[in-house]
């Protein structure tokens, strides 16, 4: 796991990069907010170590903006910080850390937090894969009852539009034009038919682009291969 180190200490930054390193993962080293903030724009990590009071962004500016992107829900920040007000720890939650660490500090208290982050990390994870499971299954439930209601609804009326065509068909007296529009006809309809099974029998439904910015459920030929 790749994890952002932000301080403009040197030597804070380097007591916590060694920890980082102990325990299996990559330190990403910044000396102030808006490198972090540039690194985390690049390899948007799991985890991110931010001290409070840095040059050009501050730890809690730099939470904020993790907070407002894309990979909010994937990223653990622990904020370090030497103040203890009464409210410093509710302002660094309410940027939305999700841990903080007092100065100054020992290795085991740096190990014992990345313990805490590693352990919450893994929890998120198994927990959103349950829900993107739970919502893939919910998904795949849904084009099942389409399916049904689509057949039930399509089906008979279309097995009746079919048998019509092909009995006028059948009429050896009837003009050339009429026969084209009706062997057209029959073309769609069973096209149509086409698509009702393809519907009914799909596997592992994918979503495909139909315009830009619009998405459509695949039902092509290919789908039922």
């Amino acid at each position: 796991m790749r994890v952002i180190v932000a301080d403009d200490s040197l030597l804070v930054r380097r007591l916590i990069e060694a920890a980082v390193l102990d325990r299996g993962h990559e330190p990403l080293p910044a000396e102030d907010g808006g490198m972090a903030w540039a690194i985390f724009e690049m390899e948007h990590p799991s985890l991110v170590i931010l001290d409070w009071q840095m040059p050009e962004l501050d730890g809690l500016e730099v939470c904020r903006r993790i907070r407002a992107s894309e990979w909010s829900r994937d990223t653990f920040v622990l904020v370090v910080t030497g103040r203890i007000e009464g409210d410093d720890v509710v302002n660094a939650l309410d940027a939305g850390a999700d841990d903080y660490l007092f100065k100054p500090f020992t290795p085991s208290s740096i190990t014992a937090r990345l313990e805490i982050a590693e352990r919450r990390i893994a929890a998120n994870e198994a927990r959103w894969g349950a829900e993107d499971a739970l919502a893939n299954a919910q998904w795949l439930a849904g084009i099942g009852q389409t399916a049904l209601a689509i057949q039930h609804e399509v089906n008979n009326p279309l097995a009746a539009l079919l048998g019509n065509v092909q009995l006028m068909l059948m009429d050896d007296a009837l003009p050339a034009d009429i026969r084209e529009l009706g062997d057209d006809m029959l073309a769609q309809a069973r096209r149509v038919a086409n698509v009702v099974k393809r519907l009914s029998t799909l596997e592992a439904p994918q979503i495909v682009e139909y315009i830009s910015g619009a998405t459509m459920l695949d039902l092509s030929e290919r789908t039922s291969r």
